[in-house]
Parts: structure tokens; C-alpha cells; sequence
């Protein structure tokens, strides 16, 4: 697999999904980018456009330097929530299981 970074859209008011998925990264010692939707308007646009709603936090996977997933994700049906649900690079809002599992997949351990 090519060279690849992750990046996870956040925020910077507390909200435990983004509590969980940082004390998981920063447990594994796992490098990522981290972006806040309520400090940068494109950032917000592209969760929203991406998720539905304004969603953190929603990791990708993505190509060094990059900040959009290297394949697009898959869409969700209108007013679906996209809590937990693995879109192949794009995960948004998981669980510590579902983070493991994704993390996983993409060879970050």
C-alpha cells in the first residue's frame, strides 16, 4: 500500500465519540492531522457534504499532505446517520471496537 496519514475532523467543544477515537490514537501512539470543522468553514462543508450532518469525529484515510479520503466514500441515504459505519477510508463517530477494526484494515496496527 502506498504511503498514508490519517486525519481526523473535529472540533474544539468536548464530545466523547472525539475523546474516544483520541485516547484509542494516542494510546497506539498512532500519528494523525487533526482538523476543527468549528474553526475552519471548508472543513465543515466537506463533513457535512460527507456525513450528512456535522459529525466528529470523521477519520479518513488519506494520501500524505492530503485532506480528503483516497477513494470516495460510499453515500449514506438521506437523514442516515453515519455513526459507526465503516465506508471503507471514511469512518465517522465509532466505538472503540469499530475504531480498532478500521485501524486495522487500513494497517495503522
Amino acid at each position: 500500500m502506498a504511503e498514508i496519514t490519517l486525519v481526523m475532523y473535529s472540533r474544539t467543544r468536548p464530545c466523547p465519540f472525539v475523546s474516544t477515537a483520541r485516547r484509542v490514537l494516542d494510546s497506539l501512539e498512532i500519528p494523525y492531522k487533526e482538523i476543527m470543522i468549528d474553526e475552519d468553514e471548508a472543513a465543515y462543508e466537506r463533513v457535512v457534504n460527507w456525513t450528512g450532518f456535522a459529525s466528529v469525529p470523521t477519520l479518513i484515510v488519506a494520501k500524505p499532505g492530503s485532506l480528503f479520503p483516497i477513494e470516495v466514500p460510499p453515500s449514506l441515504e438521506r437523514g442516515e446517520s453515519p455513526r459507526g459505519i465503516n465506508r471503507g477510508f471514511m469512518i465517522t463517530e465509532p466505538s472503540d471496537s469499530q475504531l480498532l477494526a478500521w485501524l486495522k484494515q487500513h494497517r495503522f496496527i
